[in-house]
């Protein structure tokens, strides 16, 4: 097993692992804890009471954070020419079509989120092989196909992030930077457990919120109170 840090050892000692915490009280204990000499993002771990190989346990969804993600999204927008003018105008970094196409298919993916328009998935399809494993190819379900591109694009900017459950039943979403304020952290985190609340699936049963995680990049996890959540 690898030796903790000296700083490691000192973020070890702040948290007390018998205790389940708060929202307010872990966003500003993630705040203390993270040591690292650049801008960490404050992540949650959620433990959700589904069986995701079943459809109607998957839980999948969108949440616009608050105080946003604090990360500089990069936005393709795989549009028509006529689209070409909002998608620029509400941010888009990468605008156009096919010349777009052609450099996926030649391995290019350096973009955080692709959106595009319903007319334009058939030329999409055949390039799930490259963009599926990144998850970066546009779901009707996230927002990230539709004719309204401009607030797609908008919304994306601003802080709007999908998730989904993974195979084990955990939601890992990045909620915002160590930069932010403890009310901001609390904020985001509690917008997302409150979107998962809401996207319970009338067929899970039991508890269904297990247990929530907090941590920063490289730091030790924080257990939150679910009940409380």
């Amino acid at each position: 097993m690898a030796r903790l840090t000296k700083n490691q050892k000192a973020a070890h000692a702040k948290i007390d692992g018998n205790k389940l915490y708060t929202i307010d009280e872990a966003s500003a204990l993630v705040k203390e804890i993270t040591n690292v000499k650049f801008d960490a993002s404050i992540d949650l771990a959620v433990r959700l009471g589904v069986d995701p190989r079943k459809a109607n346990q998957m839980v999948r969804g969108v949440v616009t954070l608050p105080h946003g993600t604090g990360k500089d999204v990069k936005v393709l927008a795989l549009v028509t020419p006529d689209k070409e003018g909002e998608a620029k105008e509400a941010g888009a970094d990468f605008v156009g079509l096919d010349e777009y196409l052609d450099k996926i298919k030649g391995g290019w993916t350096d973009v955080d989120v692709i959106i595009t328009m319903p007319s334009v998935m058939g030329k999409l399809g055949p390039l799930g092989r490259i963009l599926g494993p990144r998850g970066l190819m546009p779901n009707p379900k996230t927002g990230t196909v539709t004719m309204d591109v401009a607030k797609a694009v908008s919304d994306v900017k601003a802080g709007k992030i999908d998730f989904k459950v993974d195979k084990t039943g955990i939601v890992h979403a990045a909620i915002g930077k160590a930069s932010f304020s403890a009310d901001k952290i609390a904020g985001n985190a509690k917008e997302l457990l409150e979107t998962l609340n809401k996207l319970k699936p009338t067929a899970a049963k039991g508890v269904y919120m297990k247990s929530v995680h907090m941590s920063s990049t490289m730091s030790p996890s924080i257990q939150l109170d679910p009940k409380a959540v």
